[in-house]
């Protein structure tokens, strides 16, 4: 261990200081001890304070080459879906690859100069760097017009936690739109943008996506950059593209895959080609003859995610109907059984609450990536009770099962988890050795009516709405597989029959096959009309 000598004006660290923290652990040194470690820790505060600014190297944007203007809170905030406005573009793009777009960030996604409240007003964040997948859509010709609503700390798949407000389904007022990336996914549908940015921790960009009728990909683990974006944990941390069409969904994804040497959830080795190329792999599908599209593919209709506990049994006969339907496009079509897949959501949701000091408390730690250090301290060790009051629910009761967990279970609890879905992982790579992709519902439930006085409703009453909507998706949030979310019909409401809300069907893929995702759903979107299917 090398020490650094203090300067005179340096911290000093004294016995009488540092007695109370040994305390506070349970610990007790000799006075001889005691001396000796004081002088180290003033080395160590010597160390702190010889550290260079880290501003210095984070990716700060160059604001003359990407300007940003008419930074603001619209009054007309598309029911919800808006949290704010901005004009950001890049003045000389690498690229011409999306030329002319309009494209929304979730507002967990750091854009420099713009607010970013994660849905929540527990802190106040005005970032000054740009997200990786922010600097690669400017460098790609698009232009960023917003950052769209997002649920209360992104812990919510019903959108009426976001602290801008509720944000309303856009085939049906009232209703729920999905969550976390509730606003992405209303934006993409009314057409107020052409393609948005979601994030993934459990179902996040597909719950959108179902409910609101569009296409979302929750993209392999680590194949775009989750640089500059608040998170839950970096094993879980997905984002990726949401659009009307899947051409648009790969055009996007195009622009955002790819290492950035932040993050190191991303390989460092060539992908074959799919990495950069979906888009002419996607048009490659849809010019061939309808009954040789997926000539050679094998779909798995995933048993398990039709049997989630009080599934509604409109959205298994449509999604099943669906995914048989991919036979007529040259694919064969049988089931399989991933009896792992019914015990993920158990293990994930005893798993969440560990991940509490990175998502709510700020802390990071155990990757090569960015540290968001302005954002972290702003939180403290715990949550004051103003904080943990501008949680949502969802939030909310994660911070105090992580409480109950740390003071019961300890890190066995975590560990015990983790071994766990290392398994659910082998049993669908098991699967995939025989199928190309595995078909599931979306979301086992129609969107729901959106409770008339939002959060304030109480947390069992919120929690139960959302009951079972991760069950489909959050298994590939742990095993990093690709998912992706395709309309594919409407179901009748529980609250109303005459309300008929969009139903997705979700396509898995092998890991860095996002391609495959994404060519079976192309070939079954230029072949079917998903409004009168």
């Amino acid at each position: 261990m090398c020490l650094i000598q203090p300067d005179e004006g340096s911290v000093k660290v004294t016995g009488k200081e540092l007695t109370p923290i040994l305390h506070g652990a349970g610990l007790e040194l000799s006075d001889s001890h005691l001396e000796q470690y004081s002088a180290l820790l003033t080395s160590f505060e010597a160390a702190i304070e010889s550290l260079p600014d880290d501003r210095e190297v984070q990716p700060r944007p160059d604001l003359e080459k990407y300007p940003r203007t008419d930074i603001h809170v619209p009054e007309d905030n598309d029911h919800g879906a808006w949290a704010t406005k901005v004009t950001a573009k890049c003045v000389a793009p690498e690229s011409n690859l999306l030329a002319g777009r309009t494209v929304a960030l979730k507002d967990n996604i750091a854009l420099a100069g713009v607010r970013c409240t994660n849905g929540t007003a527990m802190v106040d964040w005005v970032p000054e760097i740009d997200a990786t997948v922010a600097t690669r859509i400017m460098d790609a010709g698009a232009t960023i017009i917003g950052k769209s609503a997002c649920e209360n700390a992104c812990l919510e798949g019903v959108s009426c936690t976001s602290v801008t407000g509720p944000v309303h389904n856009p085939y049906a007022e009232g209703y729920s739109a999905g969550g976390s990336s509730s606003g992405s996914g209303r934006l993409v549908a009314t057409g107020s943008v052409d393609l948005a940015i979601g994030c993934d921790q459990g179902g996040s960009i597909r719950i959108p996506a179902s409910a609101c009728g569009i296409v979302g990909l929750k993209p392999t683990w680590g194949l775009v950059p989750y640089t500059g974006m608040l998170g839950l944990d970096p094993t879980l941390d997905h984002t990726g593209p949401m659009a009307k069409n899947v051409r648009d969904c790969a055009l996007l994804l195009e622009a955002i895959a790819g290492p950035d040497e932040w993050d190191d959830r991303q390989p460092r080795v060539e992908l074959g080609g799919y990495q950069v190329d979906y888009v002419r792999h996607v048009d490659g599908v849809t010019r061939l003859p309808k009954h040789t599209m997926l000539s050679g593919m094998k779909v798995g209709i995933l048993l398990e995610g039709f049997q989630i506990p009080n599934h509604d049994e409109n959205i298994a006969v449509i999604v099943r109907a669906a995914a048989m339907k991919l036979s007529e496009l040259g694919a064969t079509v049988s089931s399989v059984s991933v009896p792992m897949h019914s015990e993920a959501t158990a293990t994930y949701m005893t798993f969440l609450p560990a991940l509490t000091p990175q998502s709510l408390l700020g802390e990071q730690y155990g990757h090569r990536q960015l540290y968001l250090t302005e954002r972290c301290g702003l939180v403290g060790k715990k949550l004051t009770q103003a904080q943990f009051d501008a949680l949502g629910p969802g939030a909310s009761y994660m911070y105090l099962a992580y409480l109950w967990a740390q003071e019961k279970h300890g890190s066995k609890l975590h560990s015990r988890c983790r071994n766990l879905l290392k398994e659910v992982a082998d049993s669908y790579d098991r699967a995939l050795k025989d199928f190309d992709v595995l078909i599931t519902p979306t979301v086992p439930n129609p969107p729901a009516r959106l409770p008339d006085h939002g959060s304030s409703e109480g947390p069992m009453k919120l929690m139960s709405m959302a009951g079972g909507i991760l069950a489909n998706t959050c298994p590939t949030n742990c095993t990093g597989h690709p998912a992706i979310s395709l309309p594919v019909g409407f179901s009748p409401t529980h609250e109303d029959p005459n309300v008929k809300l969009p139903v997705g069907m979700q396509i898995i893929g092998r890991r860095f096959r996002d391609i495959d995702c994404l060519k079976v759903a192309a070939a079954w979107e230029s072949s079917f009309d998903w409004k009168t299917s």
